[in-house]
């Protein structure tokens, strides 16, 4: 158990805020309010558990929160004029009257496209024959008022006439479904709310089924029916989950004959099909769950594909008719697991499969035609560290593939390939203004050594010309948690970064599968720290290669991420100049003990269950809240939202709480919460760029001082 200190200055208590005297203006220092935090395998004591308030409303709590905010304004006020600059380029990079390429379905070509000045997307349609476009959902007047708003997910019905849609006013993804009436342009009676945004439609275009989430956890558990104009309370209860470490979606399949219920945990799951057209049948299972077994599905013609990792930890692939689902002996193999290659999805058409797959650390499409599965070929690429990957394809009857192609050094672009021979069409490239020439960049694949002796990819993006002298500023990105790979792809934000020498890395460190399902099983429960070492590692690597100064290294991460953070804060804190942690997770065992909170019980497989005591001391011995030690750590930044539903925003607090009274540096230390927001920070593109701004702002800040 940590050892809890007191606080190491005196001052006046106003609403839990005590003011310290730090740098040049005062830091706000919480009040310690000793809680015994009880666990089977030992008690510890929390003194600022008391910054936990689910309603958040308690005005102590809020004050606290304030007060960081505005300690973190008044610092932020010194390089307010970088920051105003910062965004104004990169927001000007953006072209702000885009549009998506529009994609055919049934009599309609859908896209969404921005106007210049508007922070939301307008989505839209026209009819395929040719005609005028009609605006189905203009997010910026639905967002008029609103302090955060977002539409998360929208499914057109079969029959086109109608669109329902789910929406989110707090971040807290709690969400609200409607249905507007595309004819008319207005919404239905129907509303319902408390929902998961995930929904389907019955073939006949009546009926919308929809997933209700526990008021408590805010997992979703059951899945309903809803007729159009029938009171919610008639709704019927299709399908109950009653095991809480399982999250659960619902959809249609991709020929829009079946409604699939999806149910998963991290180490199983199981499907559930329904004909869109039965409206009184009940759901099958495709087969039954299982642990250490997963699989998700695809329809096409009279036969489910299946990508499934039973025997195949890299995942293959397998079929079976749909009158013969329920038991996995029926399944027969299509595509056979390959030790070296990742499956990660796919997408079926007529005459041809197309293969998303990581190929050494590499996304990369593989087509395969039906006639012949061994004549199967890769998309080509020319760059060392690239992302292929197939995009919106509604129609199964076409030879025409659609994919994404982008690196670090080229802006998204999305193709059209023809799967029969090859041709390829560029139907768009993502513009980026403000005097943009991919020339002038380069991107690498490096290999850093873990402690362990494992190769670590990196993937570098630096201006041309870069001197490998040991003096440009490194700033360092990754995730490593949830089997969730960080891709190379383009991101025109970090240019600011870069136009000003910085070298931009991605490591892909274990706990993602970049390189194949071994990779996340070498960075999860009792192996979680190979994570936090391989950043590390990556970091000495760089440094030791001459690509970056070791006194100019700055890391970030946010979420899962932020636990990494926070992991080598505490671990290696002399090897990084500033640290950015955003939504962190760090109070991990605390928060793993209480089933109340949100996903807390669907993370068992991926943390370990603290009630276990070998998992308990494991998870406490890399917790960064409870490694919180008296020792210099570098600047850091950190950022929550408090509505977040996905790290709750007193673990963030509670971390800069107890980092104010056991750092022993000088180095600022900012806490910024987004009053309005949740899990993915401000909803409108342009508040999004300016948080990025404020971020680079520090950093460039901390980078102009001696």
């Amino acid at each position: 158990m940590a050892k809890i200190m007191q606080t190491i200055c005196s001052g006046i208590m106003v609403f839990g805020v005590m003011q310290m005297a730090w740098a040049e203006t005062a830091a706000p220092v919480a009040a310690q309010k000793p809680y015994v935090v009880k666990s089977p395998n030992g008690d510890r004591v929390d003194p600022y558990y008391w910054l936990r308030d689910d309603k958040r409303q308690a005005p102590e709590v809020l004050s606290y929160l304030n007060a960081e905010n505005k300690y973190y304004q008044d610092y932020a006020a010194k390089y307010a004029e970088l920051n105003k600059q910062l965004s104004a380029e990169i927001i000007g990079r953006v072209k702000q009257d885009d549009s998506a390429v529009p994609a055919i379905k049934g009599d309609y070509s859908y896209y969404s496209r921005f106007e210049t000045g508007k922070q939301y997307p307008i989505y839209a349609r026209k009819p395929k024959a040719g005609g005028a476009e009609q605006i189905m959902l203009d997010v910026n007047k639905m967002a008029e008022g609103k302090d955060f708003y977002q539409v998360s997910n929208y499914q057109v019905s079969p029959n086109q006439q109608l669109l329902a849609y789910a929406e989110d006013t707090t971040g807290r993804r709690n969400y609200t479904l409607k249905i507007r009436d595309l004819r008319t342009g207005q919404d239905l009676p129907d509303t319902l709310t408390g929902m998961d945004a995930s929904l389907a439609w019955s073939a006949d275009s009546q009926s919308l089924f929809y997933i209700e989430k526990d008021k408590q956890t805010l997992l979703g558990n059951k899945v309903k029916r809803h007729q159009l104009g029938q009171d919610n309370s008639k709704d019927e209860l299709l399908y109950e989950e009653k095991d809480t470490s399982f999250y659960m979606g619902v959809g249609n399949s991709g020929d829009d004959q079946y409604v699939v219920i999806w149910l998963g945990s991290t180490v199983s799951n199981e499907m559930l099909v329904l004909k869109s057209d039965d409206k009184s049948g009940k759901f099958q299972t495709v087969a039954p769950r299982q642990r250490d077994f997963k699989y998700d599905i695809e329809h096409i013609g009279n036969r489910w594909v299946i990508r499934t990792d039973w025997d195949a930890p890299n995942y293959r692939l397998m079929t079976v008719a749909d009158d013969q689902i329920g038991d996995r002996a029926r399944w027969q193999e299509l595509l056979a697991h390959n030790p070296k290659v990742f499956i990660e999805s796919f997408q079926l058409f007529k005459d041809y499969i197309a293969v998303n797959v990581r190929n050494d650390g590499l996304n990369k499409v593989q087509v395969m035609p039906w006639a012949d599965l061994n004549k199967a070929s890769y998309i080509d690429s020319g760059e060392a560290a690239y992302v292929a990957y197939t995009n919106v394809n509604y129609q199964q009857d076409t030879e025409w593939l659609r994919y994404s192609y982008t690196s670090l050094t080229t802006p998204s672009s999305i193709y059209e390939m023809n799967m029969r021979t090859g041709e390829k069409r560029l139907l768009k490239e993502q513009e980026v203004l403000g005097g943009f020439d991919k020339n002038n960049y380069q991107t690498e694949r490096v290999w850093a050594t873990a402690t362990d002796g494992t190769k670590i990819p990196v993937s570098l993006l630096y201006k041309k010309g870069l001197k490998k002298d040991g003096t440009a500023p490194l700033y360092q990105y990754a995730y490593g948690s949830y089997g969730s790979s960080s891709s190379p792809s383009f991101k025109a934000p970090v240019l600011s970064l870069v136009d000003r020498g910085f070298v931009y890395a991605i490591a892909h460190i274990r706990g993602g599968q970049e390189m194949g399902r071994h990779w996340y099983e070498d960075g999860k429960l009792l192996k979680k720290i190979n994570t936090f070492t391989d950043f590390i590692a990556v970091t000495d690597y760089l440094v030791a290669e001459k690509y970056a100064a070791k006194d100019k290294v700055f890391a970030m991460g946010g979420s899962a991420g932020g636990l990494l953070m926070g992991a080598i804060a505490n671990m290696a804190p002399e090897k990084y100049r500033g640290i950015l942690a955003h939504v962190p997770f760090v109070d991990v065992v605390t928060t793993m003990l209480d089933e109340s909170i949100p996903l807390t019980t669907n993370e068992f497989d991926e943390w370990g269950n603290p009630k276990q005591k070998a998992f308990y001391d494991y998870m406490l011995s890399y917790s960064p809240y409870d490694q919180v030690k008296k020792q210099a750590y570098p600047a850091m930044l950190v950022t929550t939202g408090l509505h977040d539903s996905q790290v709750q925003y007193f673990e963030p607090a509670k971390w800069v709480a107890k980092l104010r009274t056991h750092k022993t540096d000088k180095n600022p230390l900012l806490f910024r919460t987004n009053m309005e927001a949740g899990h993915g920070g401000k909803s409108g593109r342009f508040s999004r760029l300016n948080e990025i701004a404020d971020e680079y702002a520090f950093v460039l800040s901390l980078l102009a001082q001696p």
